[in-house]
Parts: structure tokens; C-alpha cells; sequence
């Protein structure tokens, strides 16, 4: 119609715009995997930051004594080794004969026992296995002493593992060896002694000394018997721990005789000039003050009679 204006076409109701298009568009598979290989790189990423750290092979040649660190997984060299020597041991031959022949029976690969040293405190138990693992090693070289503390004994089979395939031979060595409460860390050492599928290499052997026979308090064995459904198999499962230990050597408090004997070996040894008859006064007198008689009460009476006529003990 003459002078009609036609209405203005509407714009689209929707314009996408390059930008908008470009991420509608599909993706391609190049870039999906390269987002998938990015995802899994930072996944990878945080585990190994959360994984523990990887067990470092142990340097054995480093030192002929190691301590285990559990916290770390590794074994650290011992410089110098806090020993007695074994002819300064006195009052337990029978003991110290015995464990010298089960660890040259071991040392040159022949069948031997795990060894448990208990009984009277301070009467050289841990100071029996140091001084024959120097002795036997000075012969063969090829024999190391670890020492893993009481409450490291859950990392044992870890231990086990690191020791198992080097051509060395070892004593792993716990001293003061007990277990309280609710303590179940003594399976992990019933495991690796004989119960275990792996059980123990055939280059290691236990040795452990405690101040009771069966390892147990007295009233751990008694709070057993009085919870449990069948209180004598609950015993049995933790008093059967020593029993996996075949070598028992049962030390027991010194007579008289016994410590002055102890006393004037290490006199002796040392070349402390003192007449014998003061000798065996003080002795005695600082026995008396300490209530009680071992190898231990003769090393602190000989320590400080040293130390009062200034004799080093070196």
C-alpha cells in the first residue's frame, strides 16, 4: 500500500558468537586425551608426595654393628660399640660357653637357635651377646650385629625383608624384651621366630634378653585368665612366645664370691693399684649400699674407684 512502512526484520533470537561457538563445539580426542594425561600427572603427583619414602639399601660394610631406625626404615652404623670384653664376664660360663657355640654353629651357616637371655637384671646379658658377636666376627668378618628396640618390634618383618637377601649374617638383637597390657606387637615376633609363612631368613637369628622368663607381666597373665572365653588357650597364645625361642639361658643373681670375683677381674684388667684387703672392704661396703650383687654393682664400684685414684679405664 502506497506510504505503508514495512515493520524492521526481527534479529535472531539467538547469535552465538565465535568465541561461544568455539566452546559448544565437540572437543577432539587429541585434546581430551591431553586433558586426561594432565589429570593423571597431578594425581601421580600427590600420591608419591603421600606415599611413604622407599627403603634404603642398607651399606653393610659401613660399620660391623647397626641400630634400626623404624621411624626412617633404615639401619644406622654404630661407630664403636659399647662392649665389655668376654674374659672380663665372670660367674656365668656355663651361659657364655653355650651362646658361643650356637653363634659359630650360625656364623658358619649351620642350623643354630634363637636365643633368650633372661633373668637377674645387670648379671651381662646384653653384655654376654655383644661380647660374643665381637668375638665370633673377629674370626669369620662376616657377621653384624643389629639392634632393634622394644618398641620397634612391629617393623620387624620390614627388617626381615631388608636383611634377606644380603650374603652377610646377622644377629638382630632386642635387649630388655617384655611386653605389657594390651600390647599385641608380640605377634609380628611370634610371626618372624617360626609362625610366619616367610618365618625368618636363613641368615638371621634373634637373639633377646628380658627379665622374665615368659616375656609377660605377671599380671597380664592373670588379666588373661579372667577375660577371656577359654582363659587357657588365651594364655597359652603369649606364654608360647618363649617357647619359639629354642635356646633359654637362665641367669640368676651372683654369690659373694661371685662379685668379688667380677670386682678384682676388672681391677685387674685395668692395673688399679689398691691393696687387696681395701679392696674387697669397699667391695663389699658398696654392694651392701646398693642392696644387691651383679656384674652391673661391680662396674659402678670399679668406675668410681677409678675415678677416685685417677685411673682411666681405657
Amino acid at each position: 500500500m502506497p506510504g505503508l512502512a514495512l515493520p524492521a526484520a526481527k534479529p535472531p533470537r539467538y547469535a552465538a558468537s565465535d568465541k561461544e561457538a568455539a566452546m559448544n563445539r565437540p572437543a577432539s580426542s587429541d585434546t581430551i586425551l591431553g586433558m586426561l594425561a594432565d589429570a593423571l600427572s597431578r594425581m601421580a603427583a600427590a600420591v608419591d608426595r603421600w606415599a611413604p619414602p622407599a627403603v634404603e639399601a642398607p651399606d653393610f660394610a659401613a660399620a660391623e654393628a647397626f641400630i634400626w631406625n623404624a621411624a626412617q626404615k633404615k639401619l644406622d652404623p654404630v661407630a664403636k660399640v659399647n662392649r665389655v670384653e668376654m674374659m672380663l664376664l665372670k660367674g656365668i660360663d656355663r651361659m657364655r660357653d653355650t651362646l658361643v657355640e650356637n653363634t659359630e654353629r650360625f656364623a658358619k651357616g649351620l642350623p643354630a637357635n634363637n636365643a633368650l637371655l633372661w633373668g637377674a637384671r645387670g648379671m651381662g646379658k646384653s653384655s654376654l651377646v655383644k661380647a660374643v658377636h665381637a668375638s665370633i666376627n673377629a674370626q669369620t668378618k662376616n657377621l653384624k650385629l643389629i639392634e632393634i628396640h622394644r618398641e620397634d618390634i612391629e617393623s620387624l618383618p620390614i627388617l626381615m625383608n631388608l636383611l634377606r637377601s644380603s650374603k652377610d649374617r646377622f644377629i638382630v638383637f632386642c635387649d630388655d624384651l617384655s611386653f605389657d597390657g594390651d600390647d599385641t606387637s608380640y605377634k609380628s615376633l611370634k610371626a618372624v621366630l617360626e609362625g610366619g609363612i616367610e618365618g625368618r631368613p636363613d641368615n638371621v637369628i634373634l637373639y633377646a634378653t628380658s627379665n622374665r622368663r615368659h616375656l609377660l607381666a605377671r599380671e597380664m597373665v592373670e588379666n588373661e585368665r579372667s577375660t577371656a572365653i577359654n582363659p587357657g588357650e588365651a594364655v597359652e597364645e603369649k606364654v608360647s612366645l618363649s617357647d619359639r625361642f629354642g635356646l633359654w639361658l637362665g641367669f640368676h643373681r651372683c654369690s659373694q664370691d661371685e662379685y668379688l670375683a667380677m670386682v678384682n677381674g676388672y681391677v685387674a684388667h685395668f692395673k688399679i693399684p689398691i691393696e687387696a684387703e681395701q679392696l674387697r672392704r669397699e667391695a663389699l661396703e658398696w654392694s651392701t649400699t646398693r642392696g644387691s650383687r651383679s656384674g652391673r654393682v661391680a662396674w659402678q664400684f670399679v668406675q668410681d674407684l677409678a675415678g677416685r685414684l685417677g685411673v682411666k679405664l681405657t
